[in-house]
């Protein structure tokens, strides 16, 4: 495994419902999380969570009671898919750094929208799944376990909101630290 000096660590929210979508809707990203964390420090040098306006789709009930993003907080706040990726570029390197997110959602979901868009996909190709590197890694857990258990396993503390996707991100990075130490 590859690994730039600093890793990029991506988590998304996506629109979702709490069975099928509705008619004509379909899961869009909605925010996405990002931190720059020192590989050898574990250090997080920069975070946010950008907020997506969904073209498609709306924000259920279900979605915002998961994530706590509201259409309103959209609406507001929110901005392009192509605007959010160009600050990936911009202010993040994404496409020079190692990137890492918890499983391979994250990956499909930004190559797929990136397509569905037809946007300039921002990020490099070396790509670090951390849930399946925790697996591989953790002494008692050998199986794919969520962010919250691995944190858990770990003794760490999951700190801000989960499915927020800045502050899942920043959970993220300390698992990957930890896995990064028992290479």
């Amino acid at each position: 495994m590859k690994t730039t000096e600093n890793i990029l660590i991506i988590d998304l929210e996506a629109t979702c419902w709490n069975d099928r979508p509705p008619r004509g809707q379909e899961s869009e990203i909605i925010e996405i999380g990002v931190c720059i964390m020192n590989a050898e420090t574990g250090k997080i040098s920069q975070s946010e969570g950008i907020l997506v306006k969904p073209q498609f789709s709306k924000v259920s009930s279900f979605c915002t009671e998961l994530t706590t993003i509201t259409q309103q907080m959209l609406d507001d706040e929110g901005i392009l898919l192509e605007d959010a990726l160009d600050i990936l570029r911009a202010e993040y390197d994404a496409e020079n750094l190692t990137w890492a997110s918890y499983g391979n959602y994250d990956l499909n979901m930004l190559q797929n929208q990136a397509r569905r868009f037809k946007v300039d996909y921002p990020l490099s190709d070396n790509h670090i799944n951390v849930k399946t590197l925790f697996g591989e890694l953790h002494p008692t857990v050998r199986k794919s376990v969520g962010m919250a258990r691995a944190l858990d396993e770990l003794n760490l503390t999951l700190e801000g909101t989960h499915h927020r996707g800045v502050d899942d991100a920043k959970n993220i990075a300390k698992i990957l630290h930890w896995c990064l130490g028992k290479m």
